[in-house]
This record gives C-alpha cells, sequence and structure tokens, in this order.
C-alpha cells in the first residue's frame, strides 16, 4: 500500500537509485523532494517515487538529465503533444548522427584490426611470391597529384586528409596509390599519381575511381619503400615467364605503414599489376591500353637472372 511520504533512505531502497544521485536530482529540480519544518529532512510523496521509472526509461532512451527535465516540465504543463513530439524528433536526429558517427568509428577499427592480421600473416610466413588473384571492385575516393618521390608524404597525406574533411567523410582501410607510370616508378623519377581509399560513406560519382573488377598479379613487399622495384622486377619477370601482359600503370597498396609504425622492418606493401592473356579481353574501357610485359622488359634482356628465370617455374 502506497505511503504518504517517503525518507531518502526509503526512496533510495525502492527506487534503486543511490542517495547521492538523490540529492542531485533534487538540486536540479528533476525530482524536488520536500522538507519537513522541524528537521530540514528531505521527504518524497508517492508521485515522486513513481517519476522514477519515466527518469529511467528517459535514460535507457539516450535522453540526457536537462532533457529529461524538459520532458517532465512539458510534460506537466501541456495542453497538446506537440512539445513532447518536437523533442522526440529532434532526439531522433541527435541519435542518427551518433549512430553515424559510431558506424564510422567501428568500421574504421574492424579495417585497421584486419589490416593487421594481414601483414602479421604475411610476416610470420615471409609472403613474397607472385600470385594471381580477381580482385573485387569498389569504387574509392580518389586525389590526383604529383608524386615527388616522397612516400611518406603520399601516404600520410596532409592534402588528401583535407579533401575529406571538405567532403564531410571519413577514410578507413588501406591507404592505395595508383603509379601511372611504372617505368617512372621504377626509376625513381617523379610522376602524376592517383591517391585512392575506401571512405565509411558513399561518395558522388565523380569524387570516385573504380578500383578492382579484374585479374591482377599480386606480390607483398616487405620492408622499406627504397627496394620496392625489386618486388617490380619479381611481377614483371612472372608475367614474361607466364605470358601474362599488363598495364602500364601499378597500384601500392599499403598495408602497415607510416600510420602503423615508423619500424620498417614491418612495412608490408601488396603491389597490383592488372593483367590478361594477350588477345584478351579485359572488363575495363577499351582505351585503356595494355602494354605487353616484352615492351616493359625491354633493356632488361641481357640481365643474367633475367635470363635464368626464362627457364624457372613461376613463383
Amino acid at each position: 500500500m502506497a505511503k504518504d511520504c517517503y525518507t531518502i533512505s526509503q526512496m533510495s531502497a525502492i527506487s534503486k537509485i543511490s542517495k547521492k544521485a538523490l540529492r542531485f536530482y533534487d538540486s536540479i529540480g528533476l525530482i524536488a523532494s520536500k522538507r519537513r519544518e522541524a528537521n530540514n529532512y528531505r521527504i518524497y510523496t508517492y508521485d515522486d517515487l513513481l517519476a522514477v521509472p519515466p527518469l529511467k526509461y528517459y535514460k535507457q532512451i539516450g535522453f540526457h538529465l536537462d532533457e529529461i527535465r524538459s520532458a517532465f516540465e512539458a510534460g506537466g504543463r501541456c495542453t497538446s503533444l506537440a512539445a513532447l513530439k518536437a523533442m522526440f524528433i529532434k532526439k531522433t536526429e541527435s541519435l542518427e548522427d551518433e549512430r553515424k558517427i559510431l558506424h564510422m568509428r567501428r568500421t574504421s577499427v574492424q579495417d585497421w584490426l584486419e589490416l593487421l592480421y594481414e601483414a602479421e600473416l604475411v610476416l610470420d610466413n615471409t609472403v613474397t611470391s607472385v600470385s594471381l588473384k580477381y580482385v573485387a571492385p569498389e569504387k574509392l575516393l580518389q586525389m590526383e597529384q604529383d608524386f615527388l618521390s616522397d612516400i611518406k608524404s603520399s601516404i600520410i597525406n596532409l592534402e588528401f586528409t583535407n579533401h575529406v574533411e571538405s567532403i564531410g567523410n571519413y577514410i578507413t582501410g588501406p591507404v592505395i596509390i595508383k603509379f601511372y607510370s611504372i617505368a617512372d616508378r621504377l626509376n625513381g623519377e617523379s610522376q602524376r599519381v592517383c591517391i585512392l581509399q575506401k571512405t565509411v560513406f558513399p561518395c558522388d560519382e565523380g569524387q570516385t575511381q573504380d578500383f578492382g573488377g579484374s585479374l591482377m598479379a599480386s606480390c607483398y613487399h616487405i620492408g622499406g619503400h627504397d627496394s620496392i622495384s625489386e618486388t617490380y622486377k619479381k611481377l614483371q619477370r612472372w608475367c614474361a615467364v607466364n605470358r601474362y601482359d599488363y598495364d602500364p600503370f601499378s597500384y601500392e597498396r599499403y598495408v602497415t605503414d607510416y600510420w602503423t609504425t615508423n619500424n620498417e622492418a614491418l612495412f608490408v606493401t601488396e603491389v597490383l599489376l592488372r593483367v590478361r592473356r594477350p588477345g584478351s579481353t579485359q572488363h575495363q574501357p577499351a582505351a585503356r591500353r595494355m602494354a605487353s610485359c616484352q615492351d616493359m622488359l625491354k633493356g632488361e634482356s641481357d640481365h643474367p637472372g633475367l635470363r635464368r628465370q626464362k627457364t624457372r617455374q613461376p613463383n
């Protein structure tokens, strides 16, 4: 049976709210107590006690204390539901913003964790052989810029970061750089490149570039980027032996890099060349010319290692 009044200890025991919290709620007018004239002790009515379940429910659905107080005040004096409806609409919009932020954080953390797993497997098993694989198609945010042989500044890219912020998006997954000239990459020359990276939320069509959707020759490079030309040459030899043509451009996919560590021994980079058999069709615009691996290897045919490779089995 309901009582006429409750002490703060009784209120705490019944409501499962600490006395400290009840004092705070009292101080902000959320659940206001009355005072006994004789001893100035806090007392609560049965209606005060019944305010606890709505309070807990509002907290459950994400309302802050000032929002709960406003809801209590609106519910107490309203002659229509308009004020409460406006509050819930505003809260719905706020929760949607929070959902997007949590989605962004969860996606980014999961993608980075998967890269760490991938790099660990490559490092532990010294995976440096060439393989042929189908790369699934995806649309990546793009930005073209000049590459001046400073790979660190291209990977941790201030201009690209500012671009991502300017379109109100977030990046996730590995940085990928498209080098338009394999020859210039091998010779350490400056060239035009395209920075590519996945975004958490979809981008406008004009902001993206297609990546994948084709067969690619893949080879992991372990260690610093100064020696990455050796991995390119390994890919070229593999294409020559296995009679594949490849595009004049390449992709470098940075699994672990300066974003992760400054220890170059832990760097893992996947070098990718889009390939096809001579005379076969490529699932890409025809205007993109395929370069013959024999042409790309011109000038290297007298290299002793290359002559030996021609008689060896592919990696």
